[in-house]
Parts: structure tokens; sequence; C-alpha cells
């Protein structure tokens, strides 16, 4: 055996041991995207029951504020049953001002230093659930929105039937607010319609644990006085984590509408998403055993996808890897084949299975844009702008999770704030720029 065939060998056995593991995870992502094709909703309660207390974390929102609290108290449910509370997190703004005078319960929080969304919300929670009790109105279920948030007028009559039918937690679909703002707005509205559809969607409807987005979700009021809500860079993330532990999971409910905007340009979501990748990853580590060993224990299948989930690859590095592969197959049979090496029949069939493999990938989020009737201008984004965001995702992983500096919380400013003349920066810009998050 030559050198070439030595190292070619070796390279169609690493080939397809990375392609068993592709496209297991491949054939993984698409029992959720199947099981999704069904999607069923409750109707809204006609004799409301439950009282909510409505919960939003706000940072120097007074471009917001005012309006968001007024479209929630204009929300069809009986205004003696919900409450809209505001947790204004070290403001220097008119954000405590704006929010009193729309109606809302202001709460002024500024102890100790801001560390971010859940730090605000674990304080406002424990605020409003570990006070004494009014006997005659406490409240049964706490909903949490971002400042931002426009909310269906049903929302809180779908969430009072959600709890009449023993749900304890559901998260309701979030959608994104402003896809005409740009190139990411408009990619990040696709892939959260197909994120709602086939993570949230297709779990619920196989009994497993939907995802917790961070907005437009409920919880009875008895789950958060027992876990909290947690803190950390994914405090959400983690909390699902908590929850399957503690034998609970996440349904989905796609007719409780929430709508929040997405940020504008690569660069203002780079270093939200740095912490997002950064704060999954530190949870993922610490839970990936818990919920595999108790998964096991208890049988539970919630638990194994869990777990499961937190050891997949993203779908951006899977399809990187997957497009790689093949290229790298590819060129092995066609260098063998140029100096008429005979070709093992091993190497064709491995490399047809990678061209499956990345056709797969490549008509999974078009599968999930069909299911959701989107329109054209989605499927746009995810043909012109989702290879650059697969590479720019990849880079951002690979670089927040091996810096050495701290991943600090980063708000992205909402309304007439934002960066409205910013540039938007180059692809290179866009993938190799250094990430150095600001402190707030």
């Amino acid at each position: 055996m030559n050198t070439f065939q030595a190292v070619a060998t070796f390279l169609s056995v690493i080939s397809g041991v990375l392609l068993l593991a592709a496209l297991l995870q491949t054939l993984y992502l698409f029992a959720l995207a199947l099981a999704s094709t069904h999607s069923h909703s409750v109707k809204p309660s006609q004799n409301p029951q439950n009282r909510f207390a409505i919960v939003i974390p706000a940072h120097n929102e007074d471009t917001v504020i005012a309006n968001t609290v007024r479209r929630l108290r204009e929300l069809d449910y009986p205004s003696n049953l919900f409450d809209v509370h505001i947790v204004a997190d070290h403001c220097t703004d008119q954000t405590v001002q704006f929010a009193d005078e729309a109606g809302a319960i202001v709460h002024a929080r500024s102890d100790g230093p801001r560390s971010g969304k859940g730090a605000a919300l674990s304080w406002l929670i424990a605020r409003i659930l570990g006070a004494p009790k009014d006997a005659s109105r406490p409240y049964s279920a706490v909903v949490i929105f971002d400042a931002d948030t426009r909310v269906a007028p049903d929302f809180l009559r779908i969430m009072d039937a959600r709890l009449a039918q023993g749900d304890l937690v559901v998260q309701g679909q979030h959608r994104i607010s402003n896809p005409k703002d740009g190139l990411f707005p408009a990619l990040t509205h696709a892939m959260f319609l197909i994120d709602n559809r086939f993570q949230n969607q297709g779990r619920t409807n196989l009994g497993l644990s939907a995802k917790i987005m961070g907005d437009s979700i409920c919880f009875h009021a008895d789950i958060l006085r027992k876990l909290g809500w947690g803190e950390g860079l994914t405090e959400d993330y983690q909390l699902r984590l908590r929850l399957l532990l503690n034998g609970m999971r996440v349904v989905y409910e796609p007719a409780a509408i929430g709508k929040g905007e997405a940020a504008r340009t690569w660069k203002q979501a780079r270093a939200q998403r740095a912490r997002w990748l950064t704060g999954t990853h530190n949870a993922s580590q610490e839970f990936a055993q818990p919920l595999l060993r108790q998964g096991l224990q208890h049988r539970s299948w919630a638990m194994l996808d869990g777990a499961l989930q937190t050891r997949s690859l993203s779908f951006s590095t899977l399809a990187l890897l997957s497009i790689a592969w093949l290229v790298i197959q590819v060129l092995m049979n066609g260098i063998a084949a140029y100096f008429h090496t005979t070709t093992p029949v091993f190497n064709i069939v491995i490399e047809r299975l990678w061209i499956a493999t990345s056709a797969l990938l490549f008509a999974y989020p078009l599968f999930g844009l069909a299911l959701e009737k989107a329109p054209l201008s989605a499927y746009l984004s995810i043909i012109l702008a989702g290879p650059l965001y697969i590479f720019w995702r990849t880079q951002l992983a690979l670089s927040s999770r091996h810096s050495k500096k701290p991943i600090n919380w980063v708000r992205t400013e909402h309304g007439k704030k934002r960066e409205e003349n910013q540039t938007q920066p180059s692809v290179s810009q866009i993938l190799f720029s250094k990430h150095e998050p600001s402190s707030e």
C-alpha cells in the first residue's frame, strides 16, 4: 500500500465515523420535523379563572415601555384578573415614569450590580410571589414578556385554557416583529418560524419538552415558587433543564403569539449571540450527565431528549461539517480516479451518503417554512443569508467558548435609540472580527 492509499484509507474511516454521527443527528432533526406536521391549539377560554402576574424586565426602555404596557392593559381578559409588573433594573432614563403613567406596577431595582435579565426577573418574581398572599386575589400564574413584546389580544385567554387542562409551563409562539428592518432580522424571523415549528411543536407532539425562549411564556405560580427563575448568561435555557430534572416539561402553544424585536445588524447581534452560545454550552456541560442518568433511571424520554440536546451539534455546525466532509470525500474519490486507482465501493457509498445528508440539511429549513406557510421573503433570507450565518455562528461559537475574556450581558437597543444609520459590516468583518463584549 502506497502513501496515498494509506492516507485515503485513514480519511475514509474518519469520514465514515463522522458520517454515521451526522446522519443520526440529521435523522433526529427530521423526526422532530415530521412530528410537527400536526399543529393543535386550544380554544381561548370563555370563562377566565386564573389571575395572572405579567412580569417584564426593563433596563432603560423608555422608548418602548409605555406602548408595551398600554397594549398589555388592553388585552382581551378581565382587567381584575391580571396586573402588569415592571422591574426597572438600574434605570437612568424615564422608564419608571413612563411605565407608571401607562398603568404598570413599577418596581425600581437599584441594589447591587446590574447583571442582566435573569437577576432582574428573579428579584421581581421573588418579590411578587414571596410576599404574603392576598387570600382573595392570589396570582395563579406568571407570564413573562420582554419590554418590546407585542402580544396577541387573546394571549391570556389561551394560557388560561392551557392552565385549566393541567399544563404547568406553556411556551407561546415567540416571533420577530421587525423582519423588514434588515437582512439579520429577516433571517432571524425565518429561523424563529422553523424553530417554533420543529423544536417546539415537534417536541410537544412527541410528549417531550419544548424550549423556553425567554419571552411569551406562562408558568403556574407554584413552579416559580419552587424553582425560581434563575440567573446566568442563559437562565431560560438552564431553567428548562432544571424543570426536566424535576419531572416537568414545557408544552408549546402556537396560538399564544408574542412578537419581539431582533437585532438589526450582525454587529449588534454578535455580543448577544456570544452570550447565548457561551451560556448554553456551560449549562449543557452541567446538566448533560444528570439528565442522562435520571432519564435512564426513570425511563423518561423527555429527560433523555434533553440530555441528547445538550450533546448535539447545532444545525449550523452540522451543516458545515457535512459540506466540508462531502468536499473531502469527493476530492479523495476524484484523485483516485485521476491516478486510475480503483475506488473502493465503501468510498463511493460514503460519498453518496454525504450527498444525501447535505441534501436533507438543505431541505430542512425549507420544509419548516413550507409548514408555516411563510412568505417568499423568508425563503430568500434563508437561501441568501443562511450560508453566511452558518459560518458566522460557527466561528462565533468557537471564539466565544475559548475566549479568556468574560462574557457579560449586553442589552439590545429597542425603538428609536437603535443605531439607525449603522453601517453594515463586510463579510470578512462579520466572520473574523474580534469579539469584545461590552460591560454594563
